[in-house]
């Protein structure tokens, strides 16, 4: 995966993303409603995620306690100070943080197969900040971190041009037109990922929704700040460096077409 982040990769083959002009113009103005929107003086804020309550198995329960020096607390000093880099040994290494890792399995595959680089991890589903531990635990993993928090909050308080890589794999894809707000890739939020970012770090995205890819592509290719690594208008050939997720052979298997995007900081 390292290669990612020191050298562009050469894009063989993705799937087009389908985007009719008719269908990029509805789509120019649902993004344009919410600009307009996140420009009002006064309204309430609005979140990209639903906290779900489900039980913990035994291992997991296990896991929050036996594991817990992964998990980063609101005394941590990396989360008070609001640099996560200051959660590791060796904070000098590039940073990659994951938003709403899920179950957390590839998450730790990656921070496996990366000792050189550090993760976070941040999620709201506390059954799967304890799986994401547990496995994470057991394999003696020791560069990655994870948040149970708000993403946003958690972005803002970072310092800027202080992560490599920020990953969004198979976000909530919120369809319905009244909860389009609510998705992650929206201009205001971009442009904090671009101010967190440093140059040449890379804002990684994937989803099975031909909406939301559609969206994705018209939302990160819009940004000066940003280039994308597979040509204009182009998605990205799917990483082999990138586990496949439950999300996504769940995709898979009701015939959805998968949508890589990885835009680099150029500004």
């Amino acid at each position: 995966m390292s290669e990612q982040h020191t050298s562009p990769l050469a894009p063989q083959s993705a799937p087009p993303v389908s985007n009719t002009p008719q269908n990029a113009l509805e789509i120019r103005d649902q993004i344009a409603a919410i600009k307009n929107l996140d420009e009002l003086t006064e309204h309430r804020e609005i979140v990209t995620f639903m906290r779900r309550s489900s039980p913990l198995n035994t291992s997991q329960r296990s896991a929050l306690e036996d594991y817990q020096h992964l998990i980063l607390d609101q005394h941590a000093e990396a989360l008070q100070s609001g640099d996560l880099r200051l959660a590791f040994a060796q904070p000098e290494r590039p940073l990659t943080v994951e938003i709403g890792f899920g179950m957390g399995r590839s998450l730790v595959q990656m921070a496996k197969a990366n000792p050189e680089r550090n993760y976070i991890g941040i999620e709201v589903h506390v059954p799967g900040i304890a799986q994401c531990v547990y496995e994470a635990g057991l394999a003696e993993i020791d560069n990655l971190r994870v948040i149970d928090g708000d993403a946003i909050k958690i972005l803002t308080a970072m310092p800027d041009n202080s992560i490599n890589c920020i990953q969004l794999y198979f976000p909530d894809p919120w369809q319905k037109k009244r909860h389009y707000k609510r998705r992650f890739v929206v201009p205001k939020r971009i442009a904090l990922v671009e101010e967190k970012l440093e140059i040449g770090g890379t804002f990684h995205s994937a989803t099975d929704w031909e909406h939301y890819a559609a969206w994705m592509l018209e939302v990160l290719s819009s940004r000066e700040r940003l280039k994308n690594r597979a040509g204009e208008g182009n998605a990205f050939p799917r990483p082999d460096w990138r586990p496949m997720t439950k999300f996504e052979r769940r995709g898979l298997e009701e015939g959805h077409v998968i949508n890589d995007f990885i835009f680099e900081k150029i500004s």
